[in-house]
């Protein structure tokens, strides 16, 4: 799964590498820990172009008649994307790429206590999740709302969790938007062994209030 990251690419910076025209409403960047709820970067096609948008992390079905009536639907599993009523619809028409540098996982130890990594890409690259978005409420108060795509990991990750989110090369991110026509499916798969490398990082970003680049920085107790 993936339950908090990190974006630390300039605004304009995000919209140059996709292509993207930039909203006005932005998530002011950087911001080191990314937690549910928040406003995220997403990438969305459509007849005019990729446009840069904020969403509301967490996926909130047309059903829902507040945003805390149901479960909180921050990831969707890849496996049961197409069958699952809150995400079938979205799987076929509405998929979007969220942006981060990074994302946090967590181990435990044997007397519980969480322990954090910071997992990136190894050539330092930006991250594209596949997503999916869903527009919620009524007109007056209509927001859009989004959930991360996850997969089974692979054997690199596995050894912290044993889910992932679904990240797209940049030559897989027409196909996911539907601008090359179909076959999003086939990409709904763990990436490749060597593409991301991790770290152990402090306690403090278990603290979903806590701010600043120290937060991805290798803890040197371990």
């Amino acid at each position: 799964m993936c339950g908090r990251f990190a974006v630390t690419l300039p605004n304009d910076a995000m919209a140059q590498l996709f292509a993207a025209r930039p909203a006005n409403d932005l998530p002011a960047v950087p911001n080191y820990n990314v937690c549910p709820t928040n406003q995220v970067h997403v990438v969305r096609a459509g007849d005019g172009g990729r446009k840069l948008d904020a969403l509301r992390w967490g996926f909130l079905p047309h059903w829902y008649k507040s945003e805390t009536a149901g479960p909180l639907l921050i990831n969707a599993r890849a496996e049961t994307l197409a069958e699952k009523p809150a995400f079938r619809a979205a799987c076929r028409e509405r998929r979007c790429l969220i942006v981060a540098t990074g994302f946090y996982e967590w181990t435990k130890t044997e007397d519980g206590e969480r322990l954090p990594w910071y997992i990136h890409r190894r050539d330092g690259a930006a991250i594209a999740f596949a997503g999916v978005w869903q527009d919620w409420g009524s007109d007056a108060a209509r927001k859009g709302t989004c959930a991360i795509v996850t997969t089974a990991a692979n054997k690199n990750l596995g050894s912290i969790h044993h889910r992932m989110p679904l990240i797209l090369d940049p030559g897989d991110w027409a196909l996911w938007l539907g601008e090359a026509g179909r076959g999003a499916a086939t990409l709904m798969q763990p990436g490749p062994e060597d593409a991301l490398v991790f770290h152990r990082v402090g306690r403090a970003v278990n603290s979903n209030r806590a701010k600043g680049p120290q937060l991805i920085e290798p803890d040197i107790s371990v």
